[in-house]
């Protein structure tokens, strides 16, 4: 739940996929610069030790697991741990994401006058954070923005906001959960949403979930379509800071308020592009894979506290999916 850590509300880079050239006008920590010049380094690997933090950090979550008690308490009713979560915060814990435009440039081509008709869907849309940064750039009457989350408090704080009402395109949100077994929201019919919008989403479910959540998802896009996802990292700091008592299964953990946070490995999300789902769907699935992977990167920075003199190196996953 700390996607608004000052590396990642202040994005001046993109993700480096696998075999491209560093992104123009990152902040690169080369040879005759100091590493506390300034609070972000983009692509900065691991230390040489960091294998060993990782194994003790490791070893001391699993000498003490959560409870099977507790477990099968908090993966019953999970949107509960979110509602109480946006009740205490309400809009003001999430940074609006302006690094949207960096990242997943294909949104902000879908505000231009003249894109013409554009779905949006963003399942998982908490408060609006990625939803109103769209909206305060929209310039398409056609755009169609669509926000669901499992958190009833969430959704209201949504519709509160000012921009929940837009002078050009639309946008409308409603409860539901994206692991639904019973078929996909009334605002969203099958095959109509050009862009499916995942931050920090996958990570919130169980991993018994993703393979029902993307056969929702696959059911709603139109062909072509695309799923853009940006999440937790394998051995990000936040994973590496858990300690006692909240690691529920193997990646999975509990955060202190309820809320629950998976760390992907690169692999790992791009084998989910070739879901086949085995759950009796409410809509028809193709007998091949869902999906294809057009991107899988990963970003790793290096934030530093410059007056504690720390650091602090984080790692998301980011993927591009494309329906099938």
């Amino acid at each position: 739940m700390d996607e608004a850590t000052p590396g990642e509300s202040k994005r001046t880079a993109s993700t480096q996929t696998s075999g491209a050239p560093p992104p123009f006008g990152s902040r690169f920590l080369t040879p005759s610069r100091s590493v506390w010049e300034q609070n972000a380094w983009d692509h900065v690997p691991p230390p040489d030790d960091q294998g060993e933090r990782i194994a003790l950090s490791l070893e001391r979550q699993r000498a003490s697991r959560v409870s099977d008690a507790d477990r099968n308490r908090y993966n019953a009713r999970p949107e509960k741990y979110w509602d109480a979560f946006y009740r205490l915060n309400q809009g003001n814990f999430f940074k609006d994401r302006k690094w949207l435009h960096l990242e997943f440039p294909e949104l902000f081509q879908a505000t231009r006058e003249d894109a013409g008709e554009v779905t949006v869907w963003e399942p998982g849309c908490g408060v609006g954070n990625a939803l109103f940064p769209l909206v305060q750039e929209n310039e398409n009457d056609q755009l169609k923005l669509v926000g669901c989350d499992y958190s009833k408090k969430a959704i209201e704080v949504v519709h509160a906001n000012p921009l929940y009402h837009p002078p050009k395109g639309s946008l409308h949100a409603q409860v539901w959960d994206l692991a639904s077994p019973l078929g996909l929201p009334e605002s969203i019919p099958p095959g109509s949403v050009d862009i499916v919008l995942l931050i920090f989403v996958l990570s919130a479910l169980h991993p018994d979930e993703w393979t029902r959540a993307l056969a929702n998802i696959w059911t709603a896009l139109k062909p072509s379509g695309l799923v853009l996802i940006r999440d937790y990292g394998r051995h990000d700091l936040t994973q590496l800071r858990f300690r006692t008592n909240r690691l529920m299964e193997e990646n999975l953990y509990v955060r202190g308020d309820g809320t629950r946070v998976y760390f992907f490995e690169l692999g790992e999300l791009g084998g989910l592009a070739q879901t086949q789902s085995p759950l009796p769907p409410a809509y028809p699935l193709p007998p091949h894979p869902l999906f294809s992977a057009q991107q899988l990167g990963i970003d790793r920075r290096l934030l530093v506290n410059r007056k504690r003199q720390l650091k602090m190196y984080r790692v998301w996953v980011q993927a591009k999916f494309c329906k099938l």
